[in-house]
């Protein structure tokens, strides 16, 4: 599909079904699927799509059509919005660097969220300690026990004194 033309060529649309369908090959390759498991995907998302389909969405002379609902489910299973699914890939930027970005971004929420999970784990302790004063030196014997690195030990208990985890 293409857009309005400039200087006699043609401009592709920056939004685009034909996008969808690179970008479903691309992001599956980045992800190491197969068309079987991005089939089964979509599926468990709730929009029924078998393995021939992806193939024809991918590589099809003619291209299989998507429709509003397969998009949307492909949109989720690359948990992408759909309007980064609609955009072009971006240029320079081979699967090997793109399995790179995804990693790193994958491990930054992964981080965030365990970070979250421990700040409200460490604010959770020192409201029990400041409500049971005399449980203070046992809960912080009990983390050198668990963590048997006094330095990591200490660490967290520095965050339990100051009331939360920031980092």
């Amino acid at each position: 599909m293409t857009g309005d033309k400039a200087d006699g060529g043609e401009v592709p649309l920056l939004y685009s079904e034909g996008n969808i369908a690179a970008r479903v090959a691309l992001e599956r390759e980045v992800r190491g699927w197969s068309t079987t498991e991005l089939a089964e995907r979509v599926t468990k998302a709730g929009v029924k799509l078998n393995q021939t389909a992806v193939w024809r969405i991918e590589n099809g002379t003619p291209r299989r059509r998507i429709n509003v609902d397969e998009a949307l489910a492909f949109a989720r299973v690359f948990e992408l919005p759909l309007e980064e699914l609609m955009s072009p890939p971006l240029e320079g930027l081979d699967v090997n660097g793109r399995r790179l970005v995804q990693e790193a971004v994958e491990a930054y929420y992964e981080t965030r969220d365990a970070e979250d999970r421990l700040h409200h784990a460490v604010v959770a302790v020192a409201e029990h300690i400041q409500d049971q004063p005399d449980s203070s030196r046992a809960m912080h014997e009990q983390c050198l026990r668990l963590m048997g690195d006094e330095r990591d030990a200490r660490s967290l208990t520095e965050h339990i004194e100051a009331g939360g985890y920031h980092h």
